[in-house]
């Protein structure tokens, strides 16, 4: 026991010296030397020739999360409509959006990929940028599909210090509390109502302070939580508190 005690000493002595820093930038530069200049990785290959397989705990353990990607979807619509001054509620309307999200959710699955959703981030993204014309917006989608399969763009992207990386993102979802604050402001909420002021506080306290949580395999984010546990909680508690 004290050899693994003094064994994670130094290694925490380690950690805080500045030596570390040089070699984590020895271990990135690694990476770039190593990553292909074209190509997909072994795991992306195995993605996509493994022949998918259904079976019915996976869909019962799934299928209540779509539940929550419904909410998210539509207050992502909500917030970047705000944002460009849109009501994307009505055109294109939420049966599109949501049929579009469904339809590529179902082609990644079989292509082993992830599941596709209106990603919070975007709104972010929308309101820092002031790039709101879809044409753009897909030419990007295109590059960033292109720039994918090149392996040393990768370890480049790959690094960029921690900082960097966590004051985008500081910014980006900063901008997303701050415009749907804005679209309850621009509804008329009435925060002198007790339940109105609960719901915001625990959606807020929980979309903010949840990372990701894992249940059974499945990864939900602060954001679906909070959703999901406002509707709820708006359903039990009576308008008068």
């Amino acid at each position: 026991t004290s050899t693994y005690t003094h064994s994670y000493l130094l290694w925490l002595s380690a950690m805080s010296d500045t030596r570390f820093y040089h070699w984590h930038k020895l271990y990135r530069l690694l990476c770039y030397i190593e990553a292909s200049f074209i190509g997909l990785s072994p795991s992306t290959i195995q993605a996509l020739t493994t022949i998918p397989t259904f079976t019915l705990s996976s869909i019962i353990a799934i299928s209540p999360i779509a539940i929550v990607v419904f909410i998210e979807h539509i207050g992502d619509l909500v917030t970047n409509g705000s944002v460009v001054s849109k009501d994307f509620l009505k055109y294109p309307g939420v049966h599109r959006t949501v049929l579009g999200d469904g339809l590529a959710t179902i082609v990644a699955g079989f292509l082993g990929g992830p599941v596709n959703t209106t990603y919070s981030e975007n709104t972010g993204v929308l309101a820092v940028t002031k790039v709101y014309d879809p044409k753009i917006l897909r030419i990007a989608a295109i590059y960033a599909i292109i720039l994918s399969f090149l392996g040393k763009l990768t370890a480049i992207i790959k690094t960029l210090p921690t900082p960097i990386v966590g004051g985008i993102s500081i910014i980006l979802f900063g901008m997303i509390a701050s415009i749907g604050m804005r679209v309850l402001i621009s509804a008329q909420l009435k925060f002198d109502n007790s339940k109105n002021l609960i719901l915001i506080a625990l959606m807020l306290s929980l979309g903010i302070g949840i990372g990701e949580i894992t249940i059974s395999g499945i990864q939900m984010s602060g954001l679906a939580i909070a959703a999901l546990v406002g509707i709820i909680v708006n359903k039990i508690l009576p308008d008068n508190i």
